[in-house]
C-alpha cells in the first residue's frame, strides 16, 4: 500500500457546504465548534422506509437524516461518510436517498456482492459512493474471501477504497492482506487493546483507521490515538459512529474533547477533517 492512498490531488478551499435537506451543521465551515470543521468519517442513517434485515436478532430503531441533523448540530460537521450496516445488507436505496438529503460533503460506504456488475459500481460512484465495506464482525457484506479481487476491482474501476469492521486481535492473517490492498481502512480503532499491535502494523503500511466508537472499544482510547498518530499522522480519521447501534455506550460530545486532548491541537485538524477529506476524495480537502 502506497503512502498516497486516497489522495487524488483534490483542491484547496475552505471546508463548508450549503445546507441540503437536513444538513448536519448550519455553521459555515464548522466555525461554531471550538475544534473547527469536522468530517464525520463514520455514521449510519436508518430509515424504515427502506429495507432492513435482522442481524443476530437485532434490528435498529430509526435514525433518519433529520435525527442525525438534530443530534450533530453544533459539532462543526461539514461532511461525512454514510456507512452501510449489517442490517442494511446490499440495499442501495436508503444510501442514495440519504446522500441526496444530506447534500454536498457527504459520501457513501456501501456493501455489495462480489459479482456486482461494473456498470452498477460506476453508477454508485457517480452518485457519491466512495468505498465498499467488508463487515467481518457481523456479516451482511461480501465475504472476506472475496476481498482481494473485489477490493482491487472497485479501486481500479472507481477509485474506491475498502473498509473493514474487524477485531484487529483476530487479524493476524487478515491484517497483511488488508495492508496489501491499494487503499483500506479499519473501523473503531480495531476494537481491542489486544489488536493494537496488528493495527499499528497495518497503519505503518498505509492503512487508515477510524477513531470511532469510543463507547464500544476495549482499549485505552487516548493511548491508542497517540500511538496511531505517531505511527502515521495521516492515518487517523474521526467519526461519531452515530447512532452507535449496539454500542454499550453511545457517542457523546465529550468524545471530541477526548480526541483533541489526546492528539494535541497541531494534529487535531488533520484527524477531524483533512485526513478523511483526502481519503474520501472530496473536492475541498487541504484545509
Amino acid at each position: 500500500m502506497t503512502a498516497t492512498n486516497g489522495n487524488t490531488g483534490v483542491g484547496d478551499t475552505t471546508p463548508g457546504r450549503p445546507p441540503a435537506e437536513g444538513g448536519a451543521d448550519t455553521t459555515e465551515g464548522g466555525a461554531g465548534a471550538p475544534w473547527g470543521p469536522v468530517f464525520d468519517a463514520h455514521m449510519h442513517i436508518i430509515d424504515a422506509r427502506f429495507p432492513l434485515v435482522d442481524n443476530d436478532g437485532y434490528r435498529p430503531p430509526p435514525f433518519t437524516v433529520a435525527d442525525y441533523d438534530a443530534r450533530a448540530k453544533g459539532l462543526g460537521i461539514v461532511g461525512g461518510a454514510v456507512v452501510s450496516g449489517s442490517f442494511q445488507a446490499f440495499d442501495q436505496t436508503y444510501l442514495l436517498d440519504a446522500l441526496q438529503r444530506l447534500g454536498p460533503g457527504f459520501v457513501g460506504v456501501t456493501q455489495l456482492p462480489a459479482d456486482t456488475p461494473d456498470s452498477t459500481i460506476l453508477d454508485l460512484a457517480e452518485r457519491g459512493v466512495r468505498a465498499v465495506r467488508f463487515n467481518v464482525r457481523r456479516g451482511g457484506s461480501a465475504p472476506v474471501d472475496a476481498m482481494d479481487t473485489f477490493a482491487r476491482r472497485v479501486h481500479d474501476l472507481a477509485g474506491w477504497h475498502a473498509e473493514f469492521y474487524v477485531d484487529a486481535a483476530s487479524a493476524d492473517e487478515l491484517g497483511p492482506r488488508i495492508a496489501a490492498l491499494p487503499a483500506a481502512s479499519v473501523d473503531h480503532l480495531g476494537l481491542s487493546a489486544a489488536g493494537l499491535p496488528n493495527l499499528l502494523r497495518m497503519v505503518e503500511a498505509g492503512v487508515r483507521v477510524k477513531a470511532t466508537g469510543f463507547g464500544r472499544v476495549d482499549l485505552d482510547v487516548p493511548t491508542a490515538l497517540r500511538r496511531l498518530c505517531d505511527a502515521n499522522p495521516e492515518a487517523v480519521m474521526f467519526g461519531t459512529d452515530l447512532p452507535s447501534t449496539r454500542a454499550p455506550r453511545p457517542f457523546r460530545d465529550a468524545d471530541l474533547t477526548v480526541l483533541t486532548e489526546a492528539v494535541g491541537e497541531e494534529r487535531a485538524h488533520d484527524v477531524l477533517w483533512r485526513n478523511a477529506a483526502r481519503f474520501y476524495r472530496l473536492d475541498r480537502s487541504d484545509q
